[in-house]
């Protein structure tokens, strides 16, 4: 069990809107003024979507990524950088279009799945062409299993040279019509993780209520925690979240209860094999 724990924050994804939480970061400088705080509360990687400022609809445009990534290495020295290549509103061709940018991490979903209304689509050429992309770009891909065979199809990738060792993964859990908020659910991915890619690391995501349950789990377990507003933006059921900050700092807080503290940017990039800052 690795005693330091890589905090992840998703500081905004594609949902909520601000109509739903003023607490959501859109802009730019939202962005980084959020990220900034979570980072002080904790947070060593930052997973990173970015909006047209005017209607805060998902973008895909890689000038304001360009902006986001240089004000947070400008205002958070060393923390992960992770592009989202995710699909919700972008088009497919312009999904990739900004890893030319080279940040530390950009997220590879391996396969497609049933979201609660929609199709997330992601044939198997477009993932080789992602995939193909991080690898010539010196990006580490962070493999989104949404569903288990997305988890093999990853370790086939890096058997075929797609993905360099060792990968990094990460469960998502709780999300309506994929993989169930279950502890035996987390179990057995683990054990299929360290059966087939026995030096990879693994961070897990719970969607919606199931956010807290599911980083106790990861840290009772050994991995790494996800948290933060594109992922749930309710603290609990009876109040909204007011921040990125206040999230991390839950996590933050829960580690001690298992042996466990947040991992600074420099421990977190030689867990993950990534160059050091600067």
């Amino acid at each position: 069990m690795s005693e330091a724990c890589i905090l992840t924050v998703a500081i905004t994804g594609s949902l909520p809107r601000k109509r739903d939480n003023p607490a959501v970061p859109i802009t730019v400088a939202e962005q980084i003024e959020s990220t900034q705080a979570a980072v002080e509360a904790g947070a060593s990687l930052v997973h990173v979507h970015v909006r047209n400022p005017q209607d805060e609809s998902p973008s895909s445009d890689p000038e304001i990524f360009a902006r986001v990534l240089e004000g947070l290495r400008a205002h958070c020295p060393g923390v992960i950088v992770q592009f989202s290549t995710g699909g919700r509103g972008r088009d497919p061709a312009e999904r990739g279009a900004m890893l030319s940018l080279r940040p530390d991490m950009a997220s590879l979903a391996t396969g497609s799945v049933n979201f609660p209304t929609s199709v997330y689509a992601n044939p198997p050429d477009f993932i080789e062409q992602l995939a193909a992309t991080m690898r010539a770009e010196g990006i580490k891909p962070e493999i989104e299993v949404f569903d288990l065979a997305m988890l093999y199809t990853a370790v086939t990738l890096a058997e075929r040279g797609l993905i360099a060792a060792p990968l990094h993964v990460q469960f998502v859990l709780g999300l309506k019509n994929a993989l169930p908020a279950r502890r035996e659910t987390l179990l057995f991915l683990i054990e299929e993780l360290r059966m087939l890619a026995p030096d990879a690391t693994w961070t897990a995501a719970g969607v919606g209520r199931h956010q807290l349950a599911v980083n106790h789990l990861a840290l009772e377990l050994g991995g790494h925690c996800r948290t933060g507003l594109e992922d749930n933006i309710r603290f609990d059921a009876s109040r909204l979240a007011r921040s990125n900050a206040e999230l991390t700092a839950r996590v933050a807080d829960l580690c001690g209860r298992y042996g466990r503290r947040p991992a600074t940017p420099a421990e977190a990039r030689d867990l993950l094999g990534l160059a050091p800052c600067g």
